[in-house]
């Protein structure tokens, strides 16, 4: 499975959002995408879901240009836009039964995902009685059973406390190295791409300011020299950007 972004620009009327995108993503990569808000991450990551269309340039999984949103490519949002009249076993099994897959099955299948994100237990009960930490997990295990071969998710902690983020990210990087899709992961947080990423790309007004290749074992800590020195790198392209936004 490859991704490859090739001069994709994206405009919203007179604003200019993306401006002139490439990269390539290997399989199995874990992709972190950083940036302040409006730089242009969350459009980019609709436009890998096939959500939005690029104005120019191109985005192609295996060879084949990405025209509209497919299974191949599940989403995981901030907002874990759970129904909340279905179980969690429903929610879950919702996506193989609208691929077609028989009821019972969807639904074993459904539980092997709920299963892996820790949930087993809690499948008959209705989101409303999970914690926001818990919704994301199902949130995961929705987006898993579609079968996707690209997991893309959109700031999926950033509403939850910092204490249910470190268990969730740790979650996830357990899941990612158990399954070894292929993911793109968009934050605000720097520290949490480092922890994550063996790639980690940082925009800056609609254009990649830098880009990183992370050889780190996992799991990573901030105590290690090379962890800390990536961070504070980042981190003064970021504040370099702010600091030029209040100048001009």
């Amino acid at each position: 499975m490859s991704l490859v972004i090739n001069h994709v620009s994206k405009s919203y009327g007179a604003k200019p959002v993306l401006k002139d995108i490439s990269f390539a993503v290997e399989p199995h990569e874990f992709v972190c995408i950083l940036g302040h808000s409006g730089c242009g991450k969350s459009t980019l990551l609709n436009l890998i879901a096939g959500y939005l269309r690029p104005d120019e340039g191109t985005i192609q999984v295996n060879g084949m240009n990405v025209s509209g949103p497919s299974k191949e490519r599940g989403v995981v949002f901030q907002d874990h836009a759970l129904f909340p009249w279905y179980s969690v076993l429903d929610n879950v099994a919702f996506g193989p039964e609208a691929q077609g897959i028989p009821k019972e099955d969807a639904k074993r299948k459904a539980r092997q995902y709920l299963k892996l994100v820790g949930l087993e237990r809690y499948a008959e009960q209705y989101p409303s009685s999970l914690s926001g930490g818990m919704k994301q997990r199902v949130g995961i295990a929705r987006a898993l059973a579609g079968g996707p071969d690209i997991l893309l998710m959109d700031e999926p902690f950033g509403a939850l406390d910092i204490l249910t983020r470190d268990t969730m990210r740790r979650e996830l990087q357990r899941i990612w190295m158990e399954l070894r899709t292929m993911v793109i992961f968009i934050t605000h947080s720097i520290s949490e791409a480092i922890h994550l990423g063996n790639k980690v790309i940082v925009m800056k007004d609609g254009d990649i300011a830098a880009m990183y290749q992370l050889d780190l074992p996992f799991p990573r800590s901030h105590q290690d020299s090379e962890f800390s020195s990536l961070l504070a790198e980042i981190e003064a392209i970021l504040i370099e950007d702010s600091v030029s936004e209040r100048i001009s």
